[in-house]
């Protein structure tokens, strides 16, 4: 008896925190670069420390990893200077609040008040030399290696000046971690080595990777998963209670 409650409660607290990263995903359905996240669960065995710990009849469902999905999203032209997509595999990598470095595929980038060029939410895209600076009244021009030029509006504007190029990785899937802002960094904490073999298309976004038809899908599969361990739990306290009527002296 026990250890049907004890396979109901747990796969029933983990459907919903299956069903709270289902969900994180159709808020992110629209967010530029944004890589679908997914519950991976395994059944474990109660350990017991007691003298005598019997027969291992009970198991925990537990949320055993958290897998992402790294199939790129579609590309949007938008015609923005400053808006860019990574075609293929790799990464821009930006500044993390910490002073690290981690890695976006939204390339959603515009200018500072004092022309570095960071993200919407004020994070410095890194160059070969640390954040890219980009002077007043220039025409920007990004390259497909992620070169970053400019020519004069005024003046020699035959001059071609190159200011930076932006940083490109590409480290093992295996090795990359999300974090709680929704950047990703290597599982050591340290910088990834440039990729000279990625490129990214000026002008365009990725968008979501979120297959929202799926995910809709997926959260009703959840919720009858749900109902059907409650219902579960509701059978067992039944039987437990016709059990305690039978042993009951009368």
């Amino acid at each position: 008896m026990d250890r049907l409650i004890y396979t109901a409660m747990t796969g029933a607290s983990q459907t919903l925190n299956r069903q709270a990263a289902v969900a994180h995903n159709l808020a992110n359905v629209s967010t530029a670069g944004y890589r679908a996240e997914e519950h991976r669960l395994r059944a474990v065995q109660v350990q017991s420390h007691a003298a005598q710990p019997g027969l291992s009849t009970r198991a925990f469902v537990v949320d055993a990893s958290t897998h992402t999905d790294f199939t790129p999203g579609s590309q949007i032209y938008t015609g923005r200077d400053f808006d860019m997509a990574v075609q293929g595999a790799g990464w821009i990598a930006v500044q993390a609040p910490d002073g690290g470095e981690a890695y976006t595929r939204n390339g959603n980038f515009e200018l500072s008040v004092n022309g570095v060029l960071q993200t919407r939410s004020g994070l410095s895209v890194q160059g070969d030399g640390g954040p890219i600076s980009i002077p007043p009244e220039v025409k920007v021009s990004i390259g497909v290696d992620g070169t970053v030029s400019v020519v004069p509006e005024s003046g020699a504007q035959n001059t071609v000046n190159v200011v930076g190029r932006i940083k490109l990785v590409n480290p093992p899937e295996a090795e990359m971690v999300r974090g709680e802002d929704g950047l990703f960094r290597l599982r050591n904490g340290g910088p990834a080595p440039v990729d000279e073999q990625a490129r990214i298309a000026a002008g365009y976004t990725e968008g979501s990777n979120v297959n929202a038809a799926e995910q809709m899908v997926t959260m009703i599969s959840l919720a009858r998963q749900f109902e059907m361990q409650m219902k579960m739990l509701t059978t067992a306290d039944t039987n437990d209670r016709a059990a305690a009527q039978l042993l009951s002296v009368r």
